[in-house]
């Protein structure tokens, strides 16, 4: 693996674990849902973020590169977070910065995987 690509890959995977424990601890820590189900909540915010596990920590391109489209999601959740938040919305800025970072660190690495260029 050249340095160019392991760079991106740990890049992703700083953005996904970061992300992942982000929104483990916003629906039962730090904002818990008042009508929703904790364990409800935890479903629709970590659920997507289990399905690219495997194919991230074993370094497949195609993995990285779909997995860009669900930190998308997690963008657009964040953006919509931001905007509602009537304080300032530090957990909504951080989930933008950790899906953003999640998803150019996974679309570099596939590129430059698939490609075969460091």
């Amino acid at each position: 693996m050249t340095d160019r690509i392991r760079v991106t890959y740990f890049i992703t995977l700083s953005g996904y674990f970061s992300l992942f424990v982000l929104m483990m601890l916003w629906p039962t820590v730090l904002e818990p849902p008042e009508k929703l189900p904790i364990s409800l909540a935890l479903l629709f915010m970590v659920g997507p973020l289990m399905l690219p596990l495997r194919g991230l920590l074993h370094g497949r391109a195609y993995t990285f590169a779909w997995a860009g489209f669900i930190a998308l999601i997690y963008l657009l959740h964040g953006m919509y977070r931001a905007y509602i938040d009537t304080g300032v919305p530090v957990l909504a800025i951080l989930e933008i910065i950790f899906s953003l970072e999640f998803f150019f660190g996974a679309v570099y690495y596939a590129r430059w995987k698939s490609m075969g260029k460091g």
